[in-house]
């Protein structure tokens, strides 16, 4: 934890019990030792059985933006508040996915790979200028309108597919609407950037996969879980389209303490551009991940509601101010 997280929770006189979180067991010991009135989370699961356990939690802070390993169900039936940091990386997201975008667009790491082995360029190689091309993207919140923002200072057409756009909103931030069917036939560039949710998990199979160009580009910088990464292997290796690059991954756990394994078939493609989730990591977005985390807390454990309430519809089994 930070300084900064500690002296906001210090003003409430709180013990603070620091783990790595990485077992069910292990959290579930931690809070029931604690008896924890809140829960502090950054990437570990908490699922049904280890919520069912939280006997005074009044809050879970989930420091970050997606909240799919969360069972926010079971705490809304407890009566706990569970709330995230929507837009603290909306910037970073955005850029990380424009520098994806771009390094598979020049071709950056063959040519990278072409400059250290000494050898002389073959010629463009399929490259083609920005502006006759196209991006889709799937997903069009805060983030996929800042990723459309910086499409357009490259001239980019920008296509975007997402429940909650209309055409009028779609023409006022300068995008195309269109289905999920027409954006993948249609992008050179398919950037996911949408939550995982029941009807989004591998939402990218085989079947929309053979629906891209050949020459297409997947990029992935929303949740891993979002593509079926053995159907992405294989149309990767068999061409199906000509090029991956992903931040998030299903098959491949970079938090781990202790590292990860290396033999997921991602490893083996040259076709494939691989960054350890860290699309959403500047210094500023962690520290303001920080403090808003620390300070739902502190809301909640002193009677007041949270800034973002993903659970709106709880309950709460505890006083919370009313604030209009």
């Amino acid at each position: 934890m930070s300084d900064e997280e500690r002296e906001i929770l210090a003003s409430l006189d709180t013990e603070v019990v620091e783990i790595e979180g990485a077992g069910d067991e292990e959290i579930s010991k931690a809070a029931a030792d604690a008896d924890a009135d809140a829960i502090m989370i950054v990437s570990s699961y908490l699922r049904t059985d280890v919520i069912k356990g939280l006997k005074r939690c009044r809050v879970i802070s989930r420091l970050g933006t997606g909240y799919d390993k969360i069972d926010v169900e079971q705490a809304t039936l407890q009566g706990i508040m569970v709330t995230n940091i929507p837009d603290f990386c909306t910037e970073e997201v955005a850029d990380h996915t424009m520098a994806l975008l771009l390094a598979a667009a020049r071709r950056i790491k063959e040519y990278d790979a072409v400059m250290r082995n000494g050898k002389k360029s073959t010629g463009p190689d399929g490259l083609h200028r920005l502006s006759v091309q196209t991006v889709g993207l799937v997903g069009f919140g805060r983030i996929g309108r800042a990723v459309a923002a910086r499409c357009g200072g490259f001239g980019l057409k920008v296509l975007a597919c997402d429940p909650s756009l209309t055409q009028e909103k779609a023409a006022a931030e300068g995008v195309v609407l269109a289905t999920l069917d027409q954006l993948l036939e249609e992008s050179d560039y398919v950037c996911l950037l949408c939550p995982l949710l029941p009807s989004t998990r591998k939402m990218i199979a085989m079947q929309q996969l053979k629906q891209m160009k050949r020459s297409a580009v997947l990029v992935n910088t929303g949740r891993g879980e979002l593509v079926d990464e053995a159907d992405l292997a294989v149309a990767l290796r068999e061409g199906v389209i000509r090029y991956a690059a992903l931040d998030v991954f299903g098959g491949i756990n970079v938090f781990s303490q202790d590292g990860f394994s290396t033999d997921h078939p991602f490893f083996g493609l040259n076709n494939v551009l691989l960054t350890p989730h860290v699309a959403a990591i500047s210094e500023e977005s962690l520290a303001d991940n920080s403090r808003r985390g620390a300070q739902a807390v502190v809301d909640v454990l002193s009677g007041k509601r949270p800034a973002h309430l993903v659970n709106p519809e709880v309950r709460p089994w505890f006083y919370i101010e009313r604030v209009k």
